[in-house]
C-alpha cells in the first residue's frame, strides 16, 4: 500500500501549467493527474479526466451543483481522491485546476477532507505577467467564469492565483526578459521559483484572443535575474507539505506578507506606510489615478470617518476592490485579544503607534515604469491635513462617506 500525497497545480497560463503537471507525472512513478474541465458546464456537466505519464486513464462526468461548475468540482474532487487513496497504488495525485479556479478554495477543500495536501503550485509564464495583470475583462466575457454569478476579472483572478502559492513553476520562456522576471520576483518575493520546460503552446487566453491588445513581445532571450531552484526541486516541493491556515494568514489583509521596497530592471515596488487617516472624499477622487498607477497594488488602509474598520485595498487590471476586513485590534477590548490569532497580534505589533494602535496605511504598488515620486505625492495629498487631523475623531466621523458604495452600507 502506498500513502497518497496531493499536490495542487493551477494558473491561467495553460502551457506553464501543463508543463508543471507533466514534470511531476514523469518524476514520480505511479502518480496521476486529475483535471475537471469546467468549459463543459454549458452542457450541464463537468468533465473529469485522470491521466498518468503514459496518457489517459479514465474519464467521467459530474453534474453541476446549484448551476455552478466550481461547486461540482468541489463535490467530485474529494471522493475521487479518497478512491485513489483507498486503492493504495498512487503515491502522488496532482490536481490540475481549470484555468480560472483559484487554489485557495481547493486547498481548503482538500485539507478539510483529511487528505495529505503536500503542495500548492501556480504555474507562470513570465512573458504573460503584464498582459494578465492588465486584463480587466470579466471572466464571463472570456468564457472562463466558474458560475453564472462569477463577477471576477482576469487580472484579479490571476493575481490571487500567483500570490497564494508558495511555489511558482516558471516556464522557461524565450520571450521573457529581465523586466518580466523582476516583476515576478517583486510580486511574490517569498515564493520558491522552479523552472519548467514547455512546448510553446499558447495559453488559453491567447487561444481565445483575450491578450490581443497586449501581445507577447518578441525579444532576445535574457539571463534570468532571479536565482531559481533546479528542475528536480519541483518534485521535492510537491511533497514538502502545505499549511492552509498559514497560507490564509499570509493573504489576510490584517497580516498579509506584502512585498518590500524594490527597484530593479525598470520594475519598482513602493511600500507606503503612514499613521494618519485618509480624507474619504480626497481619496475617493484619486481612486482612478491610484488604480492606474501600478500593475498591481494591495494592502490595508484607514479612513478617517471609519476609525474602527480595517479596510482591504486590492487592485489589478485598473479595477479596485475595497472590502471591510473587520476591526483594527486597537478598537477591541483587551479581553477580545485572547481570541485573536497570534499571527494577527504579531502583525499589529509591527505597525503599533502610541496613539492609534495598529491603525495605519500600508499600501504596496508594483509596476514597471512606476512614477514613485508622483504616486507618493498623490497619496500624501489624500491624508488629513494638519488642521483636519487636529480637529479630532469626532470631527472625522462627520466627514462624508463616499466609500459606502464600495462597502454596500
Amino acid at each position: 500500500m502506498t500513502q497518497l500525497s496531493v499536490a495542487i497545480v493551477g494558473g491561467l497560463h495553460a502551457d506553464a501549467r501543463r508543463a508543471a503537471v507533466e514534470a511531476l507525472l514523469a518524476g514520480v512513478p505511479g502518480s496521476v493527474a486529475l483535471h475537471h474541465d469546467l468549459s463543459t458546464a454549458v452542457d450541464g456537466t463537468v468533465l473529469r479526466t485522470i491521466r498518468d505519464a503514459g496518457g489517459l486513464v479514465s474519464t467521467g462526468e459530474t453534474p453541476l451543483v446549484n448551476d455552478c461548475a466550481c461547486c461540482a468540482l468541489r463535490e467530485d474532487l474529494v471522493p475521487e481522491l479518497e478512491r485513489l487513496a483507498g486503492a493504495g497504488l498512487t503515491r502522488l495525485a496532482v490536481v490540475e485546476l481549470w484555468d480560472s479556479v483559484e487554489p485557495k478554495a481547493m486547498a481548503e477543500v482538500v485539507a478539510a477532507s483529511g487528505l495529505p495536501l503536500t503542495s500548492v503550485i501556480t504555474a507562470v509564464d513570465p512573458a504573460l505577467l503584464l498582459p494578465c495583470l492588465g486584463n480587466g475583462d470579466d471572466l464571463a466575457e472570456t468564457g472562463l467564469a466558474a458560475a453564472p454569478t462569477d463577477e471576477r476579472t482576469v487580472a484579479d483572478t490571476f493575481a490571487r492565483q500567483l500570490e497564494y502559492a508558495p511555489v511558482l513553476a516558471v516556464l522557461d520562456s524565450e520571450e521573457a526578459d529581465e523586466e518580466d522576471r523582476a516583476l515576478l520576483s517583486q510580486l511574490h518575493p517569498t515564493a520558491l521559483q522552479v523552472p519548467v520546460q514547455g512546448q510553446g503552446a499558447p495559453s488559453v487566453l491567447e487561444e481565445r484572443g483575450e491578450l490581443r491588445d497586449q501581445p507577447r513581445r518578441t525579444r532576445t532571450p535574457q539571463r534570468a535575474i532571479t536565482p531559481m531552484a533546479p528542475p528536480g526541486s519541483l518534485l521535492a516541493a510537491a511533497l514538502a507539505g502545505f499549511d492552509v491556515d498559514a497560507a490564509a494568514a499570509a493573504q489576510h489583509p490584517a497580516c498579509a506578507l506584502l512585498p518590500t521596497d524594490a527597484d530593479e530592471h525598470g520594475v519598482t515596488t513602493l511600500v507606503w506606510r503612514r499613521h494618519r487617516p485618509f480624507h474619504p472624499e480626497r481619496l475617493y477622487a484619486a481612486l482612478e489615478d491610484l488604480c492606474c498607477a501600478a500593475a498591481r497594488s494591495r494592502g490595508r488602509f484607514w479612513l478617517a470617518e471609519r476609525p474602527d474598520t480595517l479596510l482591504h485595498w486590492d487592485a489589478a487590471g485598473g479595477a479596485l476592490c475595497v472590502e471591510s476586513a473587520g476591526p483594527w485590534l486597537a478598537s477591541l477590548p483587551d479581553a477580545a485579544w485572547e481570541m485573536v490569532p497570534p499571527v494577527r497580534r504579531a502583525a499589529a505589533a509591527l505597525d503599533w503607534h502610541p496613539e492609534h494602535g495598529d491603525r495605519c496605511q500600508h499600501l504596496v504598488f508594483t509596476s514597471p515604469g512606476l512614477d514613485r515620486d508622483g504616486l507618493e505625492r498623490l497619496l500624501e495629498s489624500c491624508l488629513l491635513t494638519d488642521t483636519e487631523y487636529a480637529a479630532g475623531r469626532e470631527a472625522w466621523e462627520r466627514l462624508p462617506r463616499p466609500f459606502d458604495a464600495f462597502l454596500e452600507v
